[in-house]
């Protein structure tokens, strides 16, 4: 019997709704074991991000090799990372035990406007991990810090994928919920775009969003999905944690992941 194994390289979000807890909560409503290395403690709430406590990187380093060593993976995705030791850290684990399958989610800034990456680790991130990296998914924002350009376009998008894609990793995934209209998401794997259409739901429960979908990728290759696949699952899944997000907390409340299992009166 095949299990499908994922592992997640990010930080712990004490209110549940992104960090680990949104990636292993998606990995088991899409029928994948899910794993563990934290980078980070955070307190946060719907309402934004109170403090952070990064790890020790030689600790994140023996949490990764834990568990790959003894149960592997199938896919790995990386969230929030802090700073520039921990990213060296990770990429090197990464060479080092062969893992495939690697969805970087590039995680700089809260919603909330929180940093949640030092300003002098984005050099480390593009250098060191992304050329590592199968798939990259980046918001419009993230977009523009990792190529000095703003991104306000569908063309910008095209461009900024390009640019993204020069830096190393095999496919961009560039997500356009920020513009106006309708979700179109971006996919380039340096020949071809391919869009992918969504709804926009008029809901504040959007807490975890970015996570979740990076999650839902990672998820869906562990399950031996294309990347084409991956990325049109993950958007169905995302789409409809959404649109059934929780209504929990005072500011934007968390997805529903397990959407597809139960829902609330």
């Amino acid at each position: 019997m095949r299990i499908p194994r994922a592992l997640t390289i990010a930080g712990s979000d004490s209110s549940g709704g992104a960090g680990i807890q949104a990636d292993l909560k998606t990995f088991a409503a899409l029928g994948v074991y899910g794993m563990s290395a934290i980078t980070a403690l955070t307190a946060q709430n719907t309402l934004g991000v109170d403090g952070v406590f990064p790890i020790d990187p030689d600790f994140v380093s023996s949490q990764i090799r834990s568990v790959v060593l003894d149960i592997g993976g199938d896919a790995v995705k990386t969230g929030m990372l802090c700073n520039a030791a921990i990213i060296s850290r990770v990429a090197s684990d990464v060479r080092d035990l062969g893992l495939e399958n690697l969805v970087v989610d590039p995680v700089m800034i809260a919603t909330s406007g929180a940093r949640l990456l030092d300003e002098d680790a984005v050099e480390a991130l593009v250098t060191e991990l992304f050329p590592e990296a199968l798939v990259v998914t980046p918001n419009l924002q993230e977009a523009g810090v990792l190529t000095n350009m703003r991104v306000e376009s569908a063309e910008d998008m095209r461009r900024a994928a390009v640019k993204l894609w020069c830096l190393g990793c095999r496919y961009v995934v560039l997500k356009g919920g920020h513009l106006p209209g309708d979700p179109v998401d971006l996919l380039y794997d340096g020949r071809t775009f391919r869009e992918y259409r969504g709804v926009r739901h008029e809901t504040r429960h959007t807490h975890g969003t970015g996570c979740t979908f990076a999650s839902a990728v990672a998820a869906c290759l562990a399950r031996g999905q294309s990347v084409e696949e991956a990325v049109s699952g993950a958007k169905t899944f995302v789409d409809g944690a959404i649109a059934k997000g929780l209504p929990l907390g005072r500011g934007a409340g968390p997805l529903h992941h397990f959407h597809g299992f139960y829902g609330f009166e």
